[in-house]
């Protein structure tokens, strides 16, 4: 994967590195409402260079059943798609696919840990898969394709040289 210092992951214009809390130095994306709105997630990668994605469960991930909501998890595990990505993505991506397996439930006020890793990352595509954790129990299982997608200039910024 080359030098990961230099790469993109280091280099998004909607970088945000937490300056205090619990997750002081971690890093979040400041561009996806979505994630902003239902995480806090965060992610940073280790010594060893992998990638390793958390958050901490608050009474708004929950369900009725007080456990973390499935559509919480869902979300949690693309976002650590595309961390874990972020290495070797250099640019913008979609997800075209997505598995998971439902394993356990998480509560309030635990810590969820998001691991994985990439399958094989071609032209276009990059396959992965992972899983989240709470404590030592595996709570959820997932795998994912990234697609590498390219900005399209929208057709009325276009001008026409003739």
């Amino acid at each position: 994967m080359g030098d990961l210092t230099k790469s993109a992951f280091q280099d998004r214009p909607d970088l945000h590195v937490e300056t205090e809390g619990e997750f002081k130095g971690w890093r979040t994306w400041s561009r996806d409402n979505f994630e902003t709105h239902n995480g806090p997630f965060y992610h940073r990668m280790e010594d060893d260079g992998r990638i390793r994605c958390v958050f901490r469960v608050a009474k708004k991930h929950l369900n009725g059943a007080n456990n973390v909501h499935g559509g919480c998890f869902m979300s949690f595990a693309d976002y650590s798609l595309f961390a874990i990505a972020g290495p070797v993505l250099q640019g913008p991506g979609v997800t075209v696919a997505f598995s998971c397996e439902f394993l356990d439930a998480a509560r309030e006020g635990e810590l969820v840990e998001g691991t994985g890793e990439i399958t094989r990352a071609g032209g276009s595509l990059i396959f992965l898969r992972g899983q989240l954790r709470a404590g030592e129990r595996t709570v959820f299982t997932f795998s994912g394709t990234i697609k590498r997608v390219k900005l399209k200039t929208p057709a009325d910024a276009i001008v026409d040289s003739r």
